[in-house]
């Protein structure tokens, strides 16, 4: 999907929303892009055709190599950093890769991954991208922890070949948005790496009660820049789920935390928070 230009009007709100959203619609000209069930519900077709994927094909989709399906931006210059940037539920790493080549950074190599597909028991069964199943919207919900540690694995896998590269872990960004920033902070967390930074937009810390217990130590680890941006009318994942997480993560001990909310911004990505987004990586990796 592409985003447009964020940067040609400042005064435009650009819209990334999850496959759950409530609403459907698709305007470039607004620089809105929004994707919901209901647009997966009108076409039953693609239920039956899912549904005739045998378990076996799906766990292949597990271990897929997601450097063949990645959307990467290429340094122009000598390459010294690394940013890897995971999309929401139902949507590819096309979306967030037209964002980003907005503010990119010529020593900087940007990957944007696309999940695996499979069903996503909040959609009805239907399959679609998604990092890991989305089992209920209640902070009490039942999570899909086997899936989670799946797709972090993934995207270790992505941080293994920067690292193999010439990329060291502490050049190298991971984050997303939504359920690919919780895949992203569950990373942080289990990894014995310490990133650059993270970036977590309109996201929570999946398994929380795991922590601190399951956090995996690394030397400077604690000061890992992390920012965690949120719309403060989120319908989807609410400024709760943020705030909470910022909370446990200081608790937990790290101590540089940056906790940006947006006035007016619903489940969704803005400008203003793509030019904090911009700064905190041109300030830890400016060349």
């Amino acid at each position: 999907m592409q985003m447009g230009n964020y940067f040609g009007n400042k005064t435009k709100r650009i819209e990334r929303f999850d496959a759950y959203s409530n609403s459907s619609s698709m305007d470039t000209n607004n620089l809105t892009t929004t994707t919901s069930a209901n647009s997966y519900s009108n076409t039953k077709s693609k239920k039956s055709n899912s549904q005739s994927k045998s378990s076996t094909g799906l766990k292949n989709n597990l271990n897929i190599d997601l450097s063949n399906m990645s959307v990467v931006l290429k340094p122009t210059v000598k390459h010294t950093a690394s940013v890897i940037f995971l999309h929401g539920l139902g949507d590819t790493g096309h979306g967030w890769s037209s964002v980003f080549a907005e503010f990119k950074r010529p020593h900087i190599k940007y990957i944007f991954p696309t999940a695996p597909i499979r069903p996503v028991t909040l959609n009805g069964g239907f399959e679609m991208n998604a990092w890991f199943d989305i089992l209920g919207l209640r902070p009490d919900a039942t999570q899909d922890e086997d899936g989670i540690q799946k797709s972090s694995q993934l995207l270790l896998n992505l941080v293994d070949e920067e690292m193999k590269n010439g990329i060291p872990s502490d050049r190298i960004f991971i984050g997303g948005f939504s359920q690919g920033g919780a895949t992203a902070l569950y990373t942080a967390m289990t990894s014995t790496h310490r990133f650059a930074g993270i970036i977590a937009l309109s996201t929570w810390l999946p398994l929380h009660h795991r922590f601190p217990a399951h956090l995996k130590q690394c030397e400077n680890k604690f000061s890992t820049p992390i920012i965690q941006c949120h719309g403060d009318i989120d319908p989807m994942v609410p400024l709760q789920w943020s705030d909470m997480t910022v909370k446990l993560l200081k608790t937990i001990g790290f101590t540089d935390v940056n906790f940006k909310t947006y006035r007016g911004m619903s489940h969704s990505s803005s400008p203003e928070e793509l030019d904090d987004v911009s700064e905190f990586i041109n300030k830890i990796a400016p060349n």
